[in-house]
C-alpha cells in the first residue's frame, strides 16, 4: 500500500483518556525524534462533543469528531489508532481495516477469544493489500527492554530456565476507589489479568522467544463492590491475578499482576535465569537494566548495571546524549516510529495481531485454570 505523494500520512485517534493522551504524545514527538514518512494529526475521537473538542484543542488535534465511522470515509486518514476500551477493540479495527485503513489497537486485542479471531481474520485480508495491523504493547519499545531481548538473542544469557515476572499497582487499594469500565467484565473482558498481567505474559515471551504452551492460573477479587453512580456496583472482573507458565523452549514462568498492592505505583519487575547469566528489570527504572554474566571469573560476578542511554542501544539514535534518561512516554514515540517504518515498507510490525490472538488465548487460559480449581490448561 503506498505512502501518499503528495501530502503527510493523516492519523485519526479513537479515544482521548489516560492511552489517547499518550498516544497523542507519540504522533506529536514522532517527526521530531526519528526520520520517517511525515504525519498529520488530523482528526480525534471521542463519544462527548464537548469533552473530545477540548481535547483535541489540548493535545494538538486538528480537529475532532463523535462518529468514528463517518472518519473511516475520509481519504485524509491513513493510520487509525485504536484507545478505546477493550470491548470496543474489535468493530473499530475491523471496520478501520476492511476501510483501508492501517491500524495500531491498544492492548489486550479484544475482551475474547472470538472477537480477537475476527480481527486477525481481517488483518490478514488487511496485509494481502499491503496494510499493517499493528498490537500495541508498548513496553517492547523501551530500550532496556529492547535491549535485553538482544543479550537473550545473542545467547548471553544460554538456556533460558526460569523467569520471574509481576505487574504491581495500587490504586484499588482503597476500598471506596470508584467503579470504572476497569472493573466491570463487559468493558474490561478482564481485570489486573488482561489490563496489567498481558503486558507480563508479553515480555515473558518477547524477551525469552518462547511460547506459552501450558497454564495454572488463580485470580482474586479482593473488593467486590465499589461505590457507583447510583449506590454500590459489583466489580465482576479480578483485583489481582497469579499464573505459572509452561514454555515451550522448557523455561518455567511465573507471573504476578494486582492493582492491590500496596505502595506500588507502576512496577513491572522482570527476572529472567539462564544457564550463563541473568537479568533484571524494573519500569520504575526504565533506563537500568542488570546483567549477570556468569563466564567471567567468579571472583569478578556480580549484577552489573547498565545505563541504557547509549547510542548504539535500541532507539537511542532519535533522543538524546549518553546518560540523559528517558521517560515512560518515549516508548510510545519509538512504538509510532517502527509503525511508520513498516508502513512504508521496512521490517514487518510486531506484536501483531495474530500475536494478540495468541495472548488473548493464555489469559483465557488462565482464567479456565482459576474456575477449575488451579488445573493445567495446555494450549
Amino acid at each position: 500500500m503506498p505512502l501518499p505523494a503528495d501530502r503527510p500520512l493523516g492519523v485519526a485517534l479513537v479515544g482521548y483518556a489516560f492511552m489517547g493522551r499518550a498516544h497523542s504524545q507519540a504522533w506529536r514527538t514522532v517527526g521530531a525524534a526519528f526520520d520517517g514518512p511525515p504525519v498529520a494529526r488530523k482528526v480525534l475521537v471521542g463519544r462527548d462533543e464537548e469533552a473530545v473538542g477540548e481535547a483535541a484543542a489540548r493535545l494538538g488535534w486538528e480537529e475532532h469528531a463523535t462518529d468514528w465511522r463517518a472518519v473511516l470515509e475520509r481519504e485524509d486518514v491513513d493510520v487509525v489508532d485504536v484507545c478505546t476500551p477493550g470491548h470496543l477493540h474489535a468493530e473499530i479495527a475491523i471496520a478501520a481495516l476492511e476501510a483501508g485503513k492501517h491500524v495500531l489497537c491498544e492492548k489486550p486485542l479484544a475482551n475474547d477469544t472470538a472477537s480477537a479471531e475476527r480481527m486477525v481474520a481481517a488483518a490478514e485480508a488487511a496485509r494481502a493489500r499491503g496494510q499493517v495491523a499493528a498490537l500495541g504493547h508498548t513496553y517492547r519499545r523501551v530500550p532496556a527492554l529492547a535491549h535485553a531481548r538482544d543479550l537473550v538473542a545473542q545467547g548471553r544469557l544460554g538456556e533460558i530456565r526460569q523467569v520471574r515476572a509481576s505487574y504491581l499497582q495500587d490504586w484499588l487499594v482503597d476500598e471506596q476507589a470508584p467503579m470504572s469500565w476497569r472493573l466491570r467484565a463487559e468493558t474490561a473482558g478482564s481485570g489486573a489479568l488482561g489490563d496489567i498481567g498481558s503486558h507480563a505474559i508479553d515480555q515473558v515471551q518477547f524477551l525469552t522467544g518462547q511460547r506459552v504452551s501450558a497454564v495454572r492460573g488463580r485470580l482474586a477479587t479482593m473488593v467486590p463492590e465499589r461505590p457507583g453512580a447510583d449506590g454500590p456496583e459489583q466489580v465482576t472482573v479480578d483485583d489481582a491475578a497469579w499464573a505459572t507458565l509452561e514454555l515451550d523452549g522448557g523455561a518455567i514462568a511465573s507471573v504476578e499482576a494486582s492493582r492491590m498492592a500496596t505502595g506500588r505505583k507502576n512496577a513491572l519487575t522482570l527476572e529472567l535465569y539462564g544457564t550463563r547469566g541473568a537479568l533484571r528489570f524494573d519500569l520504575e527504572s526504565l533506563d537500568e537494566l542488570w546483567f549477570l554474566d556468569t563466564t567471567v571469573p567468579v571472583t569478578e560476578q556480580g549484577f552489573s548495571r547498565i545505563l541504557v542511554t547509549e547510542p548504539e542501544h535500541p532507539y537511542l539514535e532519535g533522543w538524546w546524549p549518553q546518560g540523559h534518561i528517558l521517560g515512560w512516554e518515549n516508548a510510545f514515540t519509538n512504538q509510532a516510529h517502527d509503525l511508520l517504518a513498516a508502513i512504508a515498507g521496512g521490517e514487518a510490525y510486531a506484536p501483531d495481531f495474530a500475536d494478540g490472538l495468541a495472548l488473548q488465548r493464555v489469559l483465557d487460559a488462565v482464567i479456565a485454570s482459576d474456575a477449575d480449581g488451579g488445573r493445567t490448561v495446555t494450549l
